[in-house]
């Protein structure tokens, strides 16, 4: 799936220790942005909407906390399965990384804080990353065997969308995604993504950008979101 470009972001076969590392660091980068976003939700604003339609921001939270945790348990235990059933900030029995549906209710997490879940199951997450270095190569995805790179890669995209979904969700117009990580999440993207007929049901029609538009404004239209949400 992953192979490596001009700019050496791993794409396929992404296996090298090398690889690994730099995927790693991405989805680091990506997490501290969405940590960093998240630091001013609490329960009295887990009604807002948000630009994901489908979820207000306590189902957002709760399904960013689900795939922080489905990251977790694959690079922990070398496997990620398809249907959740997690204690907040524990390692994951079992779960999806994937922007599938959430099925974590919002009051589940932290006594009724699924921010503070989120900000629990980020640092153990990182650890946890930190911790098993390049040594973890594989990791089965739904029976599916998945390279750590592409795991971390595809966590990373997620992660900082949602991101800038907290953000616009929490009026923080000013939070926009780090044009560095933008840049670099990008090509990523368009792996995930390689043709038009392999965005449903995860992924709304590429929305029109103006020319000339900073990375993060690209990489959130190319995705399907209004870069102009909340504005």
């Amino acid at each position: 799936m992953f192979r490596e470009q001009e700019d050496g972001e791993p794409r396929d076969g992404g296996g090298s220790r090398d690889s690994t590392a730099r995927a790693t660091e991405l989805l680091r980068h990506a997490v501290g942005y969405a940590l960093g976003t998240a630091q001013c939700v609490t329960p009295a604003l887990l009604h807002l909407p948000t630009p994901c339609t489908e979820w207000d921001l306590g189902g957002l939270m709760a399904h960013a906390d689900d795939s922080l945790a489905a990251l977790h348990e694959g690079i922990a235990e070398g496997t990620v399965s398809l249907h959740p059933n997690r204690a907040p900030g524990t390692t994951a029995e079992s779960g999806d990384a994937a922007e599938s549906g959430c099925t974590a209710e919002p009051g589940d997490a932290a006594g009724g804080d699924p921010a503070a879940a989120f900000r629990l199951r980020a640092a153990r997450l990182l650890g946890a990353w930190t911790a098993a270095g390049p040594g973890r190569r594989l990791i089965v995805v739904a029976d599916a065997p998945l390279t750590a790179t592409a795991l971390a890669l595809t966590g990373a995209v997620e992660m900082a969308v949602h991101g800038w979904d907290i953000a616009r969700a929490t009026g923080s117009a000013d939070r926009p995604i780090p044009a560095p990580l933008a840049a670099r999440l990008l090509p990523v993207a368009r792996q995930l993504v390689p043709h038009e007929g392999a965005r449903h049901p995860l992924f709304a029609p590429e929305a029109p950008v103006a020319p000339g538009a900073p990375p993060g404004d690209r990489l959130l239209a190319f995705l399907g979101r209004d870069p102009a949400y909340g504005r």
